[in-house]
């Protein structure tokens, strides 16, 4: 397989074509905004670049890599010769099925369809193709060129066949494929977002401040970043999408999201993406800012 197809051109999917590209795929990137295909494009540049400053990547490899990808709008163009397709949209159950049911239409019938989702059944995504047994999970960690972990998820249907295919070219990627089921949050969310909800819970009961939260778990659990803040960096709302997911699919009350997390998504604070958050991103530096409301020293909400 050299032929990929990545959809959606944001943090994820740029990072999953950076990676497939710089490792000797020809990548079609396909979005429905042209402009956000070019700030991928450059996002791209720009990361390639760190690495050559490395030492790790010469420019004629950086520029090799950045020849690989081809851009697209029209999905139907983009993926009709592709041997593997990684659907990166938004967390969002409809538009997942929508993107699946073209692929079925738009894709060769052995091509693999793969999902980066991070919670959303694989069974049921597989459910609306005309191939469930070559449908997959391949749940990249962000920042893509940088983590190592690939989970990869087989839906009740997926073939042996394809999944070792699918855990092979992990492998090609320098990354490290780890097998799992298909259950609600696969075993990375799972484990990490009721933690990041109780850390959640535990400002919104006033336990402790943000600052606070965040290095007791960094200096006493040898976390490199607190649940806060990491929060922060993955999104609030895909958080809040991911407990939803958790609290649908066990209809266990453990899983339910935080009020306070509820509101500051329904607010707009989303954390790095919106500016606000638990910490204030728009100074510009990598300084930690805690956001002007929860500097008070006992937060209730």
């Amino acid at each position: 397989m050299k032929k990929i197809a990545v959809i959606g051109s944001g943090t994820m999917g740029n990072g999953i074509a950076h990676v497939f590209a710089q490792n000797g795929f020809q990548v079609s990137l396909v979005d429905i905004s042209e402009e956000a295909l070019q700030k991928a494009l450059g996002t791209i540049s720009k990361n390639l670049d760190r690495i050559v400053a490395k030492g790790n990547l010469t420019e004629e490899q950086k520029e090799q890599t950045l020849q690989n990808i081809s851009t697209y709008t029209n999905m139907q163009e983009g993926v009709k010769e592709a041997d593997l397709v990684v659907e990166a949209a938004t967390e969002n159950v409809d538009l997942k099925l929508k993107i699946f049911r073209d692929l079925s239409n738009f894709t060769k019938p052995e091509a693999i369809l793969a999902s980066n989702t991070s919670s959303i059944s694989i069974t049921k995504i597989a459910s609306v193709t005309d191939r469930p047994d070559k449908v997959i999970g391949m749940h990249f960690m962000n920042p893509v060129p940088v983590m190592k972990l690939v989970e990869i998820i087989r839906g009740y249907s997926t073939s042996d066949e394809v999944t070792n295919q699918v855990m092979d070219m992990s492998l090609q990627l320098g990354k490290v494929p780890t097998e799992c089921n298909d259950y609600p949050g696969f075993v990375a969310n799972r484990i990490l977002m009721p933690m990041i909800n109780e850390a959640i819970y535990s400002l919104y009961e006033g336990v402790a401040g943000v600052e606070e939260i965040d290095t007791i778990m960094k200096l006493g659990m040898a976390h490199p970043m607190g649940p806060l803040q990491l929060a922060d960096f993955i999104g609030l709302d895909v958080c809040l999408s991911i407990l939803n997911v958790l609290h649908d699919g066990f209809g266990n009350p453990k899983y339910a999201p935080c009020p306070l997390l509820v509101n500051m998504v329904q607010a707009g604070h989303k954390g790095i993406k919106s500016g606000q958050g638990f910490y204030s991103w728009t100074h510009g530096t990598k300084e930690l800012i805690v956001a002007d409301r929860f500097k008070k020293k006992h937060f209730v909400q």
